[in-house]
């Protein structure tokens, strides 16, 4: 039943469906009027122009339960930043990367610098639960020595460190930069050099819809829409050769579970 309503809201020119963890700042934060804006806000905004959709309607969802959510069918995909991994690649489908993210410590102001992980044991650490910082913390927190606060969105991870209940939190690069120039309480420190991406994730079996949402992301590329929203919310150009401006081969990300190899033109209209 699901699978069929959602079909004739794909034919029947209904906004487009999509999920957010909503106060992921600057990728997703609500407005006072209950809407939401952001970096992925205006990538969802603009794919649903694109798709011929008449607007977009974003699904505030927890990380903890986002791929729970897209695997039940209550939106189409996940437009917040999804950290692409091994890990996930068996879960979901994605597309290529769209921007590239390392994983970054945000400390209060006053507090040393962190220097090497190894300074974290004892402490704290903050991090949104079921995230790709999640994953890294619980990996490594018997290696620090470091104890794992979880919290359903990261702006509550965030407060921890502005309150004290934690030494840090940990969060995508793009992430902590903007608390960061948002707060004179907080600072950026030591950034894990991650190698990865931000892609978007579809249902396991949608891979014409992946391909089709995924070119819309080249063309974006192409144009130089993608390099205005990256100016607009991280108040930077990307370089050249990052995610936001590079066009990949294939489908999706090389390497990960869902590649598809096949060669394909860019026709942008």
């Amino acid at each position: 039943m699901l699978a069929l309503l959602l079909s004739t809201l794909l034919t029947q020119g209904s906004p487009l469906l999509v999920a957010a963890d909503v106060g992921f700042a600057p990728h997703a934060m609500a407005l006072p009027d209950g809407t939401a804006e952001g970096f992925n806000i205006d990538l969802a905004a603009e794919i649903a122009r694109r798709l011929g959709r008449p607007g977009y309607r974003v699904i505030d969802s927890e990380w903890s339960g986002m791929f729970a959510g897209l695997g039940a069918k209550k939106f189409e995909f996940v437009i917040a930043p999804v950290t692409a991994t091994p890990e996930r690649a068996k879960r979901v489908l994605f597309t290529e990367g769209y921007l590239d993210t390392d994983y970054t410590f945000l400390i209060s102001k006053g507090t040393p610098e962190i220097v090497t992980l190894e300074a974290l044991k004892g402490k704290v650490i903050a991090v949104n639960n079921g995230s790709a910082y999640d994953a890294w913390a619980s990996e490594n927190q018997s290696r620090y020595g470091f104890e794992v606060q979880r919290y359903g969105k990261n702006a509550d991870a965030i407060q921890a460190v502005v309150t004290g209940r934690a030494f840090a939190n940990l969060a995508a690069h793009s992430v902590v930069s903007w608390a960061a120039s948002k707060s004179p309480m907080v600072k950026t420190s030591y950034t894990i050099r991650s190698g990865r991406q931000f892609a978007l994730a579809f249902r396991k079996d949608d891979h014409d819809y992946r391909r089709r949402v995924e070119e819309i992301l080249e063309c974006m590329k192409s144009d130089g829409t993608l390099a205005d929203i990256h100016e607009k919310w991280l108040g930077v150009k990307p370089e050249p050769d990052a995610a936001a401006t590079r066009i990949f081969d294939g489908y999706g990300i090389e390497g990960l579970d869902g590649f598809d190899p096949t060669p394909h033109a860019l026709t942008c209209s």
